[in-house]
């Protein structure tokens, strides 16, 4: 079941996030001497909780048995334009189609809110998950290296209204 998180579920947010995208951090060989600002490594609860109480994101939670297992947000770009955030679920609940789910979801909530087009920024060298979205009709826009991360982040968007 999927539904907005609450300041209760900051910390257990917080916690998916950073088990979820330290699978991404093993397999590229990320740490937190290498890339610091890594979502793995720089997600803490005072940044969710001003993201949500502050700037006002949506925020949205995966539920399976009362247990969060999957996250996302959207941050607004401009009037027409949105960043999905963070789409994660735990890896011992990755293949079972949560995952899409969210996706799914984030479209819907981004068009009731107004957005006619999703940004995502990904690690480029991530090349199983670029093909993922591009299976959702995410089109690779750009690729920037920035000296502060051992990766190549990739950039990608979606026109929301068909």
């Amino acid at each position: 079941m999927i539904q907005a998180a609450s300041r209760n579920d900051i910390n257990e947010c917080v916690n998916v996030i950073k088990q979820s995208f330290l699978t991404v951090a093993i397999e590229f060989g990320f740490t937190v001497e290498n890339a610091p600002r890594f979502t793995a490594f720089a997600t803490t609860e005072e940044r969710l909780s001003w993201q949500l109480n502050n700037e006002g994101r949506p925020m949205y939670v995966y539920i399976l048995d009362g247990k969060i297992v999957g996250y996302y947000s959207l941050a607004p770009q401009g009037d027409t334009e949105c960043e999905l955030n963070n789409l994660c679920v735990l890896p011992q609940f990755r293949h079972h189609g949560i995952g899409e789910k969210l996706l799914l979801h984030s479209f819907e909530t981004a068009k009731k809110l107004g957005f006619s087009q999703m940004n995502i920024g990904i690690v480029e060298e991530n090349q199983l998950l670029k093909k993922w979205y591009e299976s959702f009709g995410f089109v690779h826009t750009k690729a920037i290296k920035y000296d502060f991360f051992p990766f190549t982040c990739g950039y990608m968007k979606r026109d929301l209204i068909e």
